[in-house]
């Protein structure tokens, strides 16, 4: 490097390390900005961080708040819905044991009923009974009238004396037969 006369070289250190001047002038212009800073800027930016953390724990207080009504809507809804169960259950057993009665009471009136229609049925068959075994007893005592009028010769008008003869002859025959088996 050639130099011009009056000209000084500077080292190659000097290049890298600011004058003192440069120093100067800058911790003043750090100083007042960090000043204003702190006055103007730092403030409003606290405030605003402050808002900030306070929305958030409002927020987190909100659902805290909101957790806790729903662990107690879902509580109250499972109390609800197992006594809802257990009505239901009960229900249920009510419908069963009517049911059950309801079963009951038809087989019983359907045993009553049909015990009233076989004691019908056996009173209407004795009485058949009765009046067939009656039917043939007054024709076999009509024709054993008219028998015994033929064969006698004589009429046997006498309707007393006529039913004597003719019971007498029917029950003769009956312990006859009676006899025999």
């Amino acid at each position: 490097m050639i130099l011009a006369e009056g000209e000084q070289t500077v080292p190659s250190w000097r290049l890298l390390v600011p004058m003192p001047q440069e120093i100067v002038w800058s911790l003043i212009f750090l100083v007042i900005f960090a000043l204003v800073f702190m006055k103007f800027i730092l403030p409003r930016l606290t405030a605003v961080l402050d808002e900030r953390a306070e929305k958030i724990e409002g927020g987190l207080r909100n659902a805290e708040k909101v957790q806790e009504q729903v662990d107690q809507l879902k509580s109250d809804q499972e109390q609800e819905l197992a006594a809802a169960r257990q009505e239901a259950a009960s229900i249920r057993e009510k419908a069963r044991a009517d049911g059950q009665k309801i079963i009951d009471e038809a087989r019983s009136r359907a045993e009553s009923e049909s015990e009233r229609v076989l004691t019908a049925g056996r009173q209407r068959l004795s009485a058949e009974r009765i009046s067939a075994a009656a039917e043939p007893r007054g024709e076999v005592g009509t024709l054993a009238s008219d028998l015994a009028s033929k064969i006698v010769g004589e009429s046997l008008t006498d309707d007393e004396r006529s039913r004597r003869v003719i019971d007498r002859f029917l029950d003769d025959l009956e312990s006859s037969q009676t006899t025999t088996r």
